[in-house]
């Protein structure tokens, strides 16, 4: 088959270069095309609808702007700098629904004849919402999901320009509406029930990252790609999504390449027969002689995946892959079949740029972390990538709601579904918490309908992506269905700044003690009986320096203070830990790394544990049943974050 060179630019094809070389990455994204972009960052005209009137009124057809805005860029801060331009008072002031516009002009690439019939334009947003909705000159989009109106904030979603609606000059239209609602996925961002203030955070939505317009082609892979990887015989299985416009026989090509190499270590051919739509389609590929990745050895392969059709018209993304396995067995975790502790710290990235979140990951590593919990927030898809590189465990969790209904459900659910299309490549991303201290599903002990759609979610888990482990709800409160924990970790938040009652809580937990211990009992549902069957991480401790949870805030103090917690965590049948927390974020001042210049306030290594043999487990003591659980300035420790 004669194999036409992919379609690599807007306005013609870019020269061949290197397969095996890896380009700088100037999108937030993973997966890779090798087209041309036209980033559509920059000032856009902009105005606030307070009353909701540009629908009726018909803005996208046009409209006089009063206001610019940078794209990328919050609605909270474009709310602000347009209030400073105004003479209203408090006119731009948050009010329970913010409705905004924007809009600009971009000229249409030139495409030769060949080229325009083989593909179109996409319009694609980093993220942006929660509610967005789009105009090219006056005539409204759908995405490619035919979402009329695209909900959610976090992830990437494209639009297929039409062809007929293009013009030399075209006009953009984007429509932004976002609320105090608590039954949308929030996380720690400010809503009707929690307010801002202590570990709760300003909203920041909006325009949040890059817009960009590239040519596809018509008949091609989407960019998302799954991998799971079966070590002991080096089997990758690799899912993709496919795009077609035509139907007709198509050949799924795979390149496997080794870091460097400038020849494939495997290659195969899967001829598909495709229907108009999307579909997904697994395939096999045989690895023999790949190494397997790890913290210690982070090693990535290059995959080349084209989809050719019966004219050897060529469509193509790469990204890197890395083989490794991830279990929880008994009351450890295992990476690779080989016992690993979890030395982890929390992170919120907040509205930290990715130059930060960079210099971010880096400091983590540095301060001896093998595992990272991205704690209930989206971030650019390029982190991922950066932990792939560095050797980072991922611990990744979707941003909750704020109240339990039927509705606030079906948003969570649509959110990961959206997350985690585009998180199943990294090697990197180990563990998944669908929630976290029952935030969006404060009913988990008393509704039956809030932990069938939990444990449903578990098990889609499970078969859909055996990639990860599943934790149900992080902190407290787990699910039991007849004496089956729904959950892969069993999970506790303990925050107390005093050593003899960490030694206390520790022995406690670690004999099995699953009440009485954290602000809430650990496990819900049917009973439970721990026997060390599975791994139990303390995911969140610590937090020295911030007012809620005590300990010192000299930074000599802390430092000490978590090298004797951190031991003594090591003395117990425990899996991992998780300290509270990277950096300061608005009023929560308890960071170890400096939000802007990735600096250590302590030393480097310090949350390393695995450094040396830690001593055996320690039997644990009997406590009585009314032993009070965990205080901190005399008030019950009910650890929040």
């Amino acid at each position: 088959m004669e194999l036409k060179h992919p379609n690599t630019g807007l306005s013609a094809s870019l020269p061949e270069t290197n397969t095996t070389s890896e380009p700088e990455n100037l999108l937030p994204r993973a997966v890779l095309r090798p087209n041309g972009s036209i980033l559509l960052d920059g000032e856009w005209r902009f105005a606030l609808d307070p009353d909701d009137r540009g629908l009726l009124d018909r803005w996208c057809l046009g409209h006089d702007y009063d206001d610019t805005a940078h794209w990328p860029g919050s609605i909270e801060d474009h709310m602000a700098q347009a209030k400073g331009r105004t003479s209203s008072p408090g006119g731009a002031g948050w009010q329970d629904k913010i409705v905004a516009w924007y809009e600009r002009e971009f000229t249409l690439p030139v495409r030769s004849e060949s080229h325009a019939r083989n593909s179109l334009i996409q319009l694609t947003f980093g993220a942006c919402g929660y509610e967005t909705r789009v105009w090219l000159n006056g005539h409204p989009l759908r995405t490619i999901e035919d979402e009329e109106v695209h909900l959610g904030e976090y992830t990437s979603f494209s639009y297929e320009l039409p062809e007929n609606c293009l013009r030399p000059v075209n006009r953009l239209t984007v429509r932004i509406a976002d609320t105090m609602d608590a039954e949308i996925p929030r996380g720690k961002q400010e809503s009707h029930v929690y307010k801002r203030g202590g570990i709760w955070y300003q909203t920041y939505t909006g325009a949040v990252r890059s817009i960009w317009l590239e040519t596809v082609e018509r008949n091609r892979l989407r960019t998302r790609v799954g991998v799971v990887s079966i070590v002991e015989d080096r089997l990758v299985r690799f899912s993709f999504t496919t795009r077609i416009h035509d139907p007709g026989d198509y050949v799924l090509r795979l390149q496997a390449f080794a870091p460097g190499a400038t020849e494939p270590m495997a290659t195969s051919d899967y001829p598909l027969r495709l229907d108009a739509g999307q579909k997904q389609q697994r395939v096999v590929l045989d690895l023999n002689t790949a190494q397997l990745w790890s913290p210690d050895t982070p090693i990535r392969y290059k995959l080349v995946a084209q989809l050719i059709d019966y004219e050897g018209y060529v469509a193509q993304i790469e990204t890197h892959f890395g083989l490794r396995k991830i279990e929880a067995r008994g009351r450890y975790v295992y990476l690779n079949n080989e016992s690993i502790y979890l030395d982890g710290i929390l992170y919120q990235p907040g509205t930290a740029t990715y130059e930060e979140m960079r210099l971010h990951m880096r400091a983590m590593k540095e301060l001896g972390c093998n595992l990272v919990r991205v704690h209930i927030a989206g971030v650019d898809p390029r982190i991922y990538n950066l932990a792939d590189e560095l050797g980072l465990l991922l611990w990744v969790e979707v941003p909750s709601p704020h109240v339990s209904t039927a509705l606030s459900r079906k948003n969570h659910q649509a959110e990961l579904m959206r997350m985690v299309a585009l998180i199943g490549t990294h090697p990197s991303v180990v563990i998944w918490s669908l929630y976290n201290e029952d935030w969006g599903a404060q009913d988990i002990a008393t509704n039956p309908d809030t932990r069938k759609y939990i444990m449903d979610m578990y098990h889609f888990m499970q078969l859909a992506y055996p990639q990860f482990l599943v934790v149900d709800n992080d902190g407290w409160q787990h699910i039991s269905f007849e004496g089956r924990l729904k959950s892969d970790l069993l999970t506790a938040h303990l925050y107390t700044p005093d050593l003899a009652r960490w030694r206390t809580l520790l022995d406690r937990l670690a004999s099995g003690d699953l009440s009485g211990v954290a602000a809430f009992s650990l496990v819900v549902g049917d009973p439970f009986f721990y026997r060390k069957q599975v791994p139990l991480v303390i995911s969140e401790w610590g937090g020295f320096g911030f007012a809620d949870y005590g300990g010192p805030t000299e930074l000599n103090d802390r430092a000490e203070r978590i090298r004797q917690f951190k031991h003594e965590l090591r003395q117990h049948a425990i899996a991992g830990d998780i300290y509270t927390q990277a950096t300061n974020i608005e009023d929560e001042r308890n960071g170890l790394i400096d939000p802007h210049t990735g600096e250590l306030s302590v030393p480097a290594g310090l949350l390393n544990s695995r450094t040396a043999d830690p001593p055996a487990p320690q039997p644990g003591i009997q406590v009585k049943p009314e032993d009070a659980p965990a205080k901190v300035n005399g008030t019950e420790n009910r650890p929040i974050a």
